[in-house]
Order: C-alpha cells, then sequence, then structure tokens
C-alpha cells in the first residue's frame, strides 16, 4: 500500500495487487457458439482444432520443369544428357519419358521427380535432361506442409487471418468459439454532453471510447446514455447492466461530493480495491456485483485509458477464456528525463522519431496531464516506470509499448 494521502486518498493498492483480487473475482463464461471462418476471426476457441486432411492433398510439383521417373536421368550430365519424350502431362509417364509440369501442378502418374526446366532443352517431341535428379527431388509430397489429423490449435487460441487460412486448406468449414464477452459501457457526470458543448458541459468521450477498445479487444459493448451524479440513476443502470459480463462505469469513481459510483456499488456488492497506484488514473476502483466485475474507471480521459488497458482489457481475455498477450514493445532513447513516484508505476506518454543516425528517440509528451486527452491520443505508446524506480535519466535506454496494439 502507498500513502498518497495529499490526493485525497489514504492509501492505495499496488497495481499487481489489485489485478489480482480483480482476477479472483472473475469467472470465465461457458457460452459457445459455432462460426463459419468468415466470422471467427479474433475469437476464441473452445476445442482443440486437428487438420481435416493432408495440405498438400496430393504429390505436387515444387519447381517449373519436366516430370519424370528419377532413374531415367541417372548418369546425365553437360556433355551426355539423357534424352526422354515429351508426353501428354495428363496421362501417366511412362519409361524414357517427360510432362511438363508448373510449381504447385499435380505430379503425373508414373513420375517421381522433377527436373528444373533451367537443366533441360527441348527439340520437337524430345526434351534433353543435363541433371540427374533423385527419386522425390522438387516434389512435395502429400502432407508435406501439415498431416491429416494432425494437431493444429489448443482451446483458447485466438484466430489469427493467417489461422483461417490455415484452418481452410485443411478442410475446417467451421468452428466452435467462445461467445464475445459482453460489456456494459455506463458514461456519468452531470456535465456531460454528445453534442456541442455550452460553457461549463463537457463533451462525453470516455464511453466512446472504451466501448471501442472492448470491440477492438474481441468484446462486445454496449454504449449507454449519460447517467448523471445521483445514487438512484447510478444503481439502476449498475442493475439493468448486470447481465453482462462486465459493467464499466467512467467517471465519479474519485472520493469527492459527486463520486458516488463506489458508494453505489459497494451498496450493491462489494468493491474490491478504490484507489491504485498508478499514474495517471489512481482514482479507480474495482468491484463485484452478483458475481459480475464492476470497474470504475476514473473520469479524466488519460486516466481512464490507462485504467481500461491494465484491468478491463485483462478481465475480458479471463471471462473470454482467452490467453492475455503481451503488447509489442521497442527500445528508444530518451530525449528528456521521465520523472516517477517512488512507489507508484507510471505511464508516461512519449512520441517517437528517428534520428539521423538511425536510432529511435523517445520523446516525453509536453502535455503531461490526465486530463489531456491529446497527450494519449497524438503519442506513439506509453514508457511504464515501474514502482521501484523513480523515472528514468535523459539519455537512458527505455521500452516504449505500444498499448493502441490489436491482440
Amino acid at each position: 500500500m502507498t500513502d498518497v494521502s495529499e490526493s485525497g486518498f489514504k492509501e492505495v493498492t499496488r497495481v499487481d495487487d489489485a489485478r489480482t483480487r480483480l482476477r479472483e473475482a472473475v469467472t470465465p463464461h461457458g457460452r459457445t457458439e459455432r462460426v463459419t471462418l468468415h466470422a471467427a476471426e479474433g475469437r476464441a476457441l473452445a476445442e482443440p482444432i486437428r487438420a481435416s486432411r493432408d495440405v498438400p492433398h496430393y504429390a505436387r510439383a515444387a519447381m517449373d520443369g519436366w516430370a519424370v521417373r528419377a532413374e531415367d536421368t541417372f548418369g546425365a550430365g553437360d556433355r551426355s544428357p539423357a534424352v526422354l519424350r515429351e508426353t501428354d502431362r495428363e496421362g501417366p509417364v511412362s519409361k524414357g519419358e517427360a510432362a511438363r509440369v508448373h510449381t504447385g501442378s499435380e505430379l503425373p502418374e508414373g513420375a517421381d521427380a522433377v527436373v528444373m526446366v533451367e537443366h533441360t532443352d527441348r527439340f520437337g517431341e524430345e526434351v534433353e535432361v543435363f541433371d540427374a535428379v533423385a527419386g522425390g527431388e522438387n516434389v512435395a509430397p502429400p502432407g508435406e506442409d501439415v498431416a491429416a489429423d494432425q494437431p493444429l490449435y489448443e482451446a483458447g487460441h485466438r484466430l489469427r487471418p493467417s489461422d483461417l487460412g490455415l484452418l481452410k486448406a485443411t478442410g475446417v468449414r467451421e468452428v466452435e468459439v467462445y461467445d464475445r464477452p459482453t460489456v456494459g459501457v455506463i458514461p456519468t457526470g452531470e456535465e456531460l454532453v454528445q453534442g456541442d458543448p455550452e460553457p461549463g458541459e463537457v463533451v462525453e468521450t470516455n464511453g466512446l471510447t472504451v466501448s471501442r477498445y472492448v470491440e477492438r479487444w474481441g468484446g462486445a459493448a454496449t454504449y449507454r446514455d449519460v447517467v448523471t451524479d445521483e445514487a438512484s440513476a447510478l444503481r439502476a443502470a449498475i442493475e439493468r447492466d448486470l447481465t453482462k459480463d462486465v459493467v464499466v462505469t467512467t467517471g465519479g469513481s474519485s472520493v469527492g461530493e459527486r463520486d458516488l459510483v463506489p458508494e453505489v456499488v459497494d451498496g450493491l456488492g462489494e468493491v474490491l480495491v478504490h484507489g491504485v497506484a498508478l499514474k495517471p488514473g489512481h482514482p479507480a476502483a474495482l468491484g463485484v456485483v452478483e458475481d459480475t466485475p464492476v470497474l470504475m474507471l476514473p473520469g479524466y480521459p488519460v486516466a481512464c485509458i490507462v485504467n481500461a488497458v491494465q484491468f478491463l482489457r485483462p478481465v475480458m481475455n479471463w471471462v473470454g477464456n482467452y490467453p492475455l498477450s503481451e503488447h509489442p514493445t521497442g527500445e528508444a532513447r530518451l530525449s528528456r528525463k521521465i520523472a516517477s513516484e517512488p512507489g507508484v508505476r507510471t505511464f508516461a506518454r512519449v512520441s517517437l522519431e528517428t534520428d539521423d543516425a538511425g536510432e529511435r528517440v523517445a520523446t516525453p509528451t509536453r502535455a503531461s496531464g490526465s486530463g489531456v486527452l491529446s497527450s494519449v491520443a497524438l503519442a506513439d505508446g506509453w514508457v511504464v516506470v515501474p514502482e521501484g524506480t523513480e523515472g528514468y535519466d535523459e539519455g537512458a535506454t527505455v521500452d516504449v509499448e505500444d498499448w493502441e496494439y490489436y491482440a
């Protein structure tokens, strides 16, 4: 626990501890459906998959050239080529014959090798072969790529476009997948509007952003209308979405007079964590109501995004039965110092560029406040400063995490 009393919290919970408490409260759903490959991208398999047939399912030429019986080429060379008769490529290849083939075409019956076209000359109906080949040379046998009944993917694997191509090639047409996790996204705050704002009003962005992240992370979002800062309205909105796998609120999660969401959730169920040792975004809360995880994200846009990535994304993976992949990272040299408070995990937004020497350089965004949406929307990634580190000096080599990555 970390003392942050100056921010209104007596203590906050470390990120890993908060995630552990949340994990213990999440039960994966068991709902599945059978879908075609066209609808399977990004879905998590509910059962292991095996190949239905060999790939290739026939012996095929691996080169452009001539299909031959290998024994007919033995001893062939530049000075003493083997002379074969051309035959119809649709028919069988007999002793002393050669059939024209192209890469990927079926190897004719009787042939067991392919001579590359550049190692031959053709004169009328005769083919001179200047290079001997062994049986099976330049031939892809059945099952060379994938063998029938070969294990392909385990349950829980999240299907990528390349996976779908392989499944189709092996004869799989439909797959059993887990249902997409359903998420109710409830923006809160009496000052929020969806249209053009008047003085004192704020355009609602958190609900839109979070709902789009839900879809990107493999879920199905229901983006609700703005709910005002009133306990009865908040209670009704949360109760309405308890049919979802996850409930997310944005705004009203801190400790001010209008921050009523944690109190409402505690009245309906249990608040597991209120205040997390991360920056920006420590005024987050995590709870559970009727076995449904409820994530209460801060109202400041950057803080909302940071907490969504740290907590909502893993919750959706846990609920949806697929593994949590790491965001891709790349090294860069810091152009300026990054400061961090001891005991707090800091997410410093940076822009990236390449210097004259070809080295990647990370520059912390000047707009660093948790309410400055452009500081995250225009960033290329963030640098995660661990709790036990008091920042990074200028010139330090750091890992830049691409949190916008789709998977």
